[in-house]
């Protein structure tokens, strides 16, 4: 039994359409496209409409994060639509913080607690 559940492409919408995933924080970047995923975690949230999970891009400095206007709430299907490959880890726990990588081998995640490939 593994540690997340795999989805194919085909059912991915299916799967937001049936379930509500929650509302998440990202960057204005990843938003508009002009950064790409690069770091994703969860932190505990207090509202029920609010799932925990945080996501950067590439581009984004502290700087660039630490003005209200560069983080915008949005629902979690929105993230899917940007990175698809945000769904396999949507079940992780508070605490979990990872890396998106992708090159020749692909796209994966590691791990920024462990230094672990996450496929």
């Amino acid at each position: 039994m593994g540690l997340f559940v795999r989805v194919k492409k085909t059912d991915e919408k299916e799967l937001l359409k049936t379930h509500s995933l929650g509302g998440c924080i990202i960057t204005r970047s990843l938003y508009e496209g002009a950064s790409k995923l690069k770091w994703i975690f969860r932190e505990e949230s207090v509202n029920p409409a609010d799932n925990g999970w945080r996501a950067l891009g590439d581009t984004d400095t502290e700087e660039y994060i630490n003005i209200l206007e560069n983080n915008l709430v949005v629902d979690f299907d929105t993230l899917v639509e940007i990175e698809p490959a945000v769904l396999a880890i949507y079940d992780m726990p508070v605490g979990t913080d990872l890396e998106f990588c992708h090159d020749e081998t692909g796209r994966y995640f590691i791990d920024s607690n462990t230094g672990q490939r996450i496929p």
